[in-house]
């Protein structure tokens, strides 16, 4: 049995192209794109080749971190289950799961170093002992924050069950948190970082991630599926931070990398990106071939991070005239005052009334006495 198979490839791409026909707009084909047809016998059952893969299914989230729970020696264990199965429940995240789990292994094992070894008995003392304790090792007050958080929603679970004091969440520990700006890259930076990018893939995962705003997390978890490049979207469909879906758009250079990368990438694979023989890319082997680039740009002892990239795109859209109300939802934030912080980087009044008010102080035309009235 023979069918006519019609496939889109450009001049100027590799004839693997011919994987991706759904995702080339009408107007490509006018531009350039041209049509051929083959003529092959196939079985009425589609060859493995042409099927869409599956898409794939990830280990039950509550049974990986119950299995890291059952190795773990220190007091309270079974509260903590019956804590993390709460969280389970309520849809937390895998994420969301195991830093809790490390937060109540941390205070708990610290509990019973000052001798406690049941809930029931904490008190408010030992709960600031623990925020000294974690200061001590060394961790940051964002770090520290973050724990204390986790311990005190453990303590209110067991609260509403009868088993904690009230007397824990009456007047709660406040810790004062820095607030830095987020940190961009300088444009002649990424204009470095860019010239040196030589790898189809790395330069379409690092074009994505300055285009979109995208965390690198969900663009690890971007399947081809959630690709459009007729639209030029990307659908977000549970971010990894909030679980807030949402939609981010593709520029013209972004759109043209990922466009190269399609023609190379393996059709079989579910994943937008992936590693070298492996079904998908770890944090870890993003993170090192970023690194990668920023040394060979001369860029390496500067301290930029991927979540640079998220920055970075942030602050450029501001800077190019876009009202925070429209950037809020492309960076999935549900409180407009997290995106105000980027406003602070790109205020250009501020800074132009502080230069003519400079102006003024300089060529010492200031009238006025500042002296005080005896």
């Amino acid at each position: 049995m023979t069918r006519e198979r019609i496939v889109f490839c450009p001049p100027d791409l590799s004839p693997q192209c011919q994987e991706h026909p759904s995702l080339i707009s009408p107007a490509e084909r006018v531009a350039g794109w041209h049509v051929s047809a083959t003529i092959s016998p196939i079985s009425i059952e589609e060859s493995p080749s042409e099927r869409v893969p599956e898409p794939e299914v990830k280990p039950n989230a509550i049974g990986r971190v119950l299995a890291r729970l059952s190795v773990l020696e220190f007091p309270a264990k079974d509260y903590v289950e019956e804590y993390l199965r709460h969280l389970h429940r309520r849809n937390c995240k895998y994420t969301t799961l195991s830093s809790r789990l490390t937060a109540l292994q941390l205070f708990l094992s610290f509990i019973e170093d000052v001798g406690k070894s049941h809930i029931e008995e904490i008190a408010r003392e030992d709960l600031e002992a623990f925020v000294e304790h974690e200061q001590d090792r060394g961790l940051t007050m964002v770090s520290v924050k973050t724990r204390l958080c986790a311990v005190y929603a453990f303590l209110r679970f067991w609260h509403d069950k009868g088993v904690v004091s009230s007397e824990l969440l009456v007047r709660k520990i406040r810790l004062r948190l820095p607030e830095p700006l987020p940190r961009a890259i300088d444009p002649d930076d990424v204009n470095r970082l860019l010239a040196v990018l030589d790898e189809v893939r790395d330069r379409a995962m690092i074009l994505v991630l300055l285009r979109t705003g995208m965390r690198i997390g969900e663009l690890l978890d971007t399947q081809l599926t959630d690709v459009n490049l007729a639209e030029r979207k990307i659908a977000i469909y549970e971010a990894e931070k909030n679980g807030v879906g949402r939609v981010v758009y593709v520029s013209n250079d972004a759109l043209c990398a990922l466009r190269a990368w399609l023609c190379r990438r393996e059709p079989n694979n579910v994943l937008l990106f992936y590693g070298q023989g492996r079904s998908s890319l770890s944090y870890h082997g993003a993170r090192l071939m970023f690194m990668k680039y920023l040394k060979k740009a001369g860029l390496g002892h500067k301290g930029y991070t991927l979540h640079c990239l998220r920055h970075t795109f942030a602050s450029e859209m501001l800077n190019a005239g876009m009202r925070l109300e429209c950037l809020q939802p492309l960076l999935g934030h549900s409180n407009i005052e997290v995106t105000r912080r980027y406003a602070k980087l790109t205020d250009k009044t501020r800074e132009q009334e502080y230069f003519r008010a400079m102006q003024i102080i300089e060529r010492g035309e200031i009238d006025g006495d500042y002296r005080l009235d005896s």
